[in-house]
Formats: structure tokens, C-alpha cells, sequence
């Protein structure tokens, strides 16, 4: 016959081994040492089932001092569901707006217990790569778009609502050298064609400046405030800028895929520069400065894990590249564009010696 020793059937039930223990106790009058020495245990062993209870006590900590507070847990968990961040993004968000330092792995743990999920992706497979980013050369490629701020998709309500009452700039434009994705950004209160030339000749004229002597191509959309699908804009527009050896290459309709590299930026301008910075800025000065600094940070100091980026900031691509530009051209001015068109004027005249005529900028309406 086999029996079954206290070790064995605590294994199976902790509280029928601690029924064992009371019962042996009992049949040896209440002799703890020798109960102990019948079932191979220590005497606290056998206290504790005496004088315990049947079941095992919780082996939670009473103290942790290194916990975060319930507080910060639940500031966690709200930005998180808020913004969709996970750990990583979630560590630089809450040190950038709160200026709280919560390691990575600590946040990890925190939305892994409290079962946060995560959102996903679905990506096509087989996709190509829209460039040669190898053989790029620093300030030959370029994308080119426009974002309106007030979208009332990407932000908070609260976001929209104070960029509203402060009366700041409504649209984003931004140009990106796909060889380093250094930025080149400005801002307006509205959308038309006299701001789109203005700020292809300001970047132009800016990289020539900082000796950029190959032919530049910029890719862009249909937007009105571009050559709006018109081939005849888009002819004027490409006999003008053939001056500073600028070609504009408008995508084709329904191809916003070709657009990738700039587009991925846009939701980094949410996440990192207006989730943020906009409700700190009372004032268009105050926007314009806080969008100068973010330029700056994107250029010189955060990382980039595209193609042909592994890991290093644009101006440590520019660096790595050795060409002959200088390192100025990193230090583009933002500007507000109704600002630059009281002083400089639309550009225009800069060009006259080349073509004849009249030209007819264009506003574009948009639809709320």
C-alpha cells in the first residue's frame, strides 16, 4: 500500500496536507516536534497549520516603495487609450508634455497587466520600394504636401478647440529630402496657389543658397494649391523653376501610396508637436517658435528607422553622406507664408524675365 507523504499531497491540496498535519497532531497529543519528525516538516510548519489557516496566505508584497502611484497608473492607461501609444512612444510622450520619466519596460508591465490592447496595421506584402534609397544622394529627391491642422481627426477636441479661440495657423507645409528626411516647413491661415509657388521658391532658392548644385525633383499631388491636376499650370510652373533646375512631378490620381515618406511625418506633427506644444501657444509667435523648435528637433536630434535611416538623425545622414553642402541648410526658417508675402511678395517677379503675361494665383476652398 502506498501512502501518500505530506510534501506529495500538498502538491495536490495544501489544504487536505494541513488536515493531514492537525490530524497526526491531534492522534500524539498535541506534540508538535514529534508531529514534525512523523511527517518530515520543520515545527513552524506545523504551527502554521495549527494555528493557521486551511488555505495559503497571499504572497503579495505589503510594501512596494518603488511602485508608481495609483495616479500615474491611471495617467498611463488614459494616454495610452487616448493616443494609441504603446510603451515606447508612450515613455518620450509623457516626458515631453508631463515631464515624467517612466522607463519603457515599467510602462510595458503597466499595459500588459490592465490588458491594454494593442492597436495593429494591416500592411500589403510584396510592396516595392518607392526609391533607390542607396544610391539617393542628399537634396536631389523631395516630397511635398500640406496638412490641415484643424482636421478634427488626428487630435484631441480640446486641441481644435483652443487653436480656434487662439486664432493660430490653420495649414502645414512641409518638404522632405527623402535621402536624410530632412524637413523644410511653413505655415498659413489658408490654402491657395500663390502660397504653394511661394514655398517651392523659398526651399529652392534656400538649397541653392547652401550649394545644392544637383537637379532637384519634387514630388507632390493634384492639391489646388499646387498645379491642381492642370497640365498647362504644371508646364508654366515647371518652365519657371527650371531657373533653379527644380522639377515637379505631381503623382497620379489615386496613388497617395507614392506619397508614403511625407505622409508618415504627418502623423509624427500629431503625435510629438501638436498633441503637445499647441495648447502652450496663445499666439501665432508662440505657435511659430514652438514649430521651429520642432523643426530643429527633427532634423538634428531624432532618430529615423525608414529605409536607409537605421536609426540616425538627418543631419548624422547628411554627415555620413560627405557631400559639399553646407550644414546651414538645416536651419531653415520657419515661416508664417501670409507674413513672408507682406515683405517679399509672391515670388513672382523673380521669374518675369523668363515668361510673358500675367499670372492668376488661386485660392483654395475647403470644405469642413
Amino acid at each position: 500500500m502506498n501512502i501518500i507523504s505530506y510534501h506529495e499531497m500538498r502538491k495536490i491540496s495544501p489544504e487536505k496536507a494541513r488536515e493531514l498535519i492537525r490530524k497526526v497532531f491531534e492522534n500524539n497529543n498535541k506534540n508538535v516536534s514529534r508531529t514534525a519528525k512523523i511527517l518530515g516538516v520543520s515545527r513552524h510548519t506545523v504551527r502554521r497549520a495549527i494555528y493557521g489557516p486551511l488555505e495559503d496566505k497571499s504572497r503579495k508584497p505589503k510594501t512596494c516603495p518603488r511602485k508608481l502611484s495609483t495616479e500615474l497608473e491611471n495617467l498611463i492607461i488614459e494616454e495610452s487609450k487616448r493616443t494609441g501609444f504603446r510603451y515606447r512612444r508612450l515613455s518620450l510622450y509623457l516626458l515631453r508634455k508631463y515631464g515624467i520619466k517612466i522607463s519603457e519596460n515599467t510602462i510595458k508591465s503597466i499595459l500588459k497587466r490592465n490588458a491594454i490592447p494593442r492597436k495593429s496595421r494591416k500592411t500589403k506584402k510584396g510592396e516595392r520600394s518607392l526609391y533607390d534609397y542607396e544610391a539617393l544622394i542628399p537634396f536631389s529627391e523631395f516630397q511635398l504636401d500640406t496638412k490641415h491642422l484643424l482636421d478634427k481627426d488626428s487630435l484631441p477636441e480640446e486641441v481644435y478647440e483652443h487653436m480656434k479661440k487662439h486664432n493660430l495657423p490653420c495649414y502645414e507645409w512641409n518638404m522632405i529630402d527623402i535621402a536624410t528626411r530632412a524637413r523644410f516647413t511653413a505655415y498659413s491661415y489658408e490654402l491657395s496657389s500663390a502660397f504653394g509657388f511661394m514655398f517651392i521658391s523659398l526651399v529652392a532658392l534656400w538649397l541653392r543658397t547652401h550649394n545644392v548644385r544637383n537637379p532637384i525633383k519634387i514630388r507632390l499631388d493634384n492639391g489646388e494649391e499646387f498645379c491642381g491636376g492642370s497640365e498647362r499650370k504644371l508646364k508654366e510652373w515647371n518652365e519657371m523653376f527650371s531657373i533653379l533646375g527644380v522639377e515637379l512631378n505631381p503623382i497620379p490620381p489615386r496613388a497617395k501610396h507614392l506619397m508614403g515618406v511625407i505622409e508618415n511625418s504627418h502623423r509624427a506633427d500629431d503625435e510629438y508637436f501638436l498633441m503637445i506644444h499647441a495648447e502652450r501657444c496663445k499666439n501665432k509667435d508662440d505657435f511659430i517658435q514652438r514649430a521651429q523648435r520642432w523643426q530643429d528637433t527633427w532634423n538634428f536630434f531624432r532618430p529615423h528607422n525608414g529605409k536607409g535611416m537605421n536609426g540616425r538623425t538627418p543631419f548624422e545622414k547628411f554627415i555620413d553622406s560627405k557631400t559639399l553642402v553646407s550644414s546651414h541648410v538645416f536651419q531653415f526658417p520657419t515661416l508664417l507664408l501670409e507674413d513672408l508675402l507682406k515683405k517679399v511678395g509672391t515670388f513672382y517677379s523673380l521669374f518675369c524675365n523668363k515668361l510673358g503675361g500675367k499670372y492668376v494665383f488661386t485660392t483654395c476652398p475647403y470644405d469642413n
